[in-house]
């Protein structure tokens, strides 16, 4: 069974970068699609980006332009976050699945979770 590890989250300023790392192990992430998820203190899980294996990027319009997902090889994914700014504040998920296109944003979709890692943006 795949289990994910994120890290690299961390407390930055504002206009900051940061790599977060989603490491797979029992399997790789061949033929899935790779997804970034935050949740804020007090707020539902929402996405925040996804890979889909042939390479296909998706993102949510609040980080469009400053967060790009990748694949680093067989068995992990980066996602890199530029500018960063406090409404970044969350704890950042990677999840592994194969969701269709129009469910691709859908947590409920994706079969593995990371842990999480904190990222705090401060003014």
């Amino acid at each position: 069974q795949l289990q994910l590890a994120d890290a690299g989250g961390d407390t930055v300023q504002t206009g900051d970068s940061l790599r977060l790392s989603c490491a797979a192990s029992g399997g790789t992430l061949d033929g899935y699609t790779v997804a970034w998820f935050r949740q804020a203190p007090g707020k539902d899980r929402e996405f925040v980006a996804a890979l889909k294996w042939r390479g296909n990027t998706y993102y949510a319009d609040s980080v469009k332009g400053r967060f790009s997902v990748s694949r680093d090889k067989a068995s992990s994914a980066l996602l890199l976050m530029d500018r960063l700014k406090p409404d970044d504040t969350a704890v950042y998920y990677c999840a592994v699945g194969r969701p269709i296109l129009s469910a691709i944003r859908t947590a409920g979709m994706y079969y593995y979770w990371g842990q999480g890692t904190q990222v705090t943006v401060s003014s």
